[in-house]
């Protein structure tokens, strides 16, 4: 019995393990992880278009060995813009695709919690409101598009197995038609133009979309669009000018300073890639910096704002 009792007072003595410390980088691991789990539309969009397109594309491979044919009499150039065009379709509905989900998920990121106030669960969690809002931005400048990077591969892989398979019954040789499809060259081309275009140069654009989501009472795709009209269309009026809506076309379809493109499409093989001039841009920076300004912004203001 003696020993019982002088056992009870031992245990509360004994020391105690400490905490285990918690690494800096698990809060932002599991809040990606959040994420991509609370928005399945992050990968079902680009997936959905890439399903839709294959199955265009298995009727037209039918005709694929008469269009061999007929472009075995081109030149090597207009030979690649032949066999390509089909897996330059498929990119760019893909890369459309996932520009869409950014732009709704961008939207929806912060307005969303606070509209279902599950915004007072998450700041009871050990998770900042700085890594919250990185891991909201890095979703359509990083995730995206390595995500639409890899359907877009897998797509044009699937693609191009069906196609070797169905010269090969037809009687055809497959050697021109994988060496005028340059098929690794053109997919290391769209992973850098993914990267650099639609990831680092689009930065600005998902920053401000993720500010409004953190602002917006209510239709924060209005409060998006509304104000960059509003600013246009006040300085035609008042200036006859159009400087604004000129400075977001060109960022838009800007980024030309990573590459040098001859044809229509990034994945061309002639296609001269320019990292170093796109890395020193004053364009990119100043992008860039306008990012950090919104997403600073945005931190603020999930901060201090409540529910809806």
């Amino acid at each position: 019995m003696n020993t019982q009792w002088n056992a009870v007072p031992d245990s509360f003595d004994a020391p105690r393990a400490a905490p285990a410390a918690l690494s800096p980088t698990r809060p932002m691991y599991w809040s990606l992880r959040r994420e991509l789990w609370e928005n399945p539309s992050i990968y079902i969009g680009p997936l959905a278009v890439a399903g839709v397109f294959l199955f265009a594309f298995v009727f037209r491979i039918f005709h694929l060995p008469e269009n061999m044919r007929a472009a075995a009499a081109l030149d090597p150039m207009k030979q690649h813009e032949a066999i390509a065009q089909p897996y330059d379709a498929a990119a760019a509905l893909i890369m459309g695709a996932a520009l869409i989900v950014a732009l709704f998920y961008c939207l929806d990121a912060l307005y969303g919690e606070r509209r279902d106030r599950s915004i007072l669960f998450w700041k009871s969690l050990p998770v900042s409101d700085l890594t919250t809002v990185l891991v909201k931005a890095s979703v359509p400048v990083l995730i995206l598009p390595l995500l639409a990077f890899a359907i877009t591969v897998a797509t044009q892989s699937i693609m191009l197995l069906l196609s070797t398979a169905v010269l090969l019954v037809s009687g055809q040789s497959v050697a021109m038609f994988w060496a005028r499809l340059s098929f690794f060259q053109m997919s290391f081309l769209l992973l850098y133009h993914l990267v650099t275009v639609h990831g680092l140069w689009w930065a600005p654009f998902f920053g401000w979309m993720l500010l409004v989501s953190a602002w917006a009472r209510r239709v924060p795709f209005l409060w998006a669009f509304l104000p960059p009209l509003a600013i246009g269309y006040l300085e035609k009026i008042a200036f006859n000018t159009t400087h604004f809506v000129s400075m977001l076309q060109q960022r838009f379809a800007g980024g030309m300073e990573a590459l040098s493109v001859p044809g229509t499409m990034p994945m061309n093989p002639m296609t001269q890639l320019t990292p170093g001039r796109f890395l020193i841009s004053p364009g990119l920076w100043i992008g860039l910096a306008i990012t950090a300004a919104f997403l600073a912004a945005a931190v603020r203001l999930r901060r201090y704002q409540g529910p809806i």
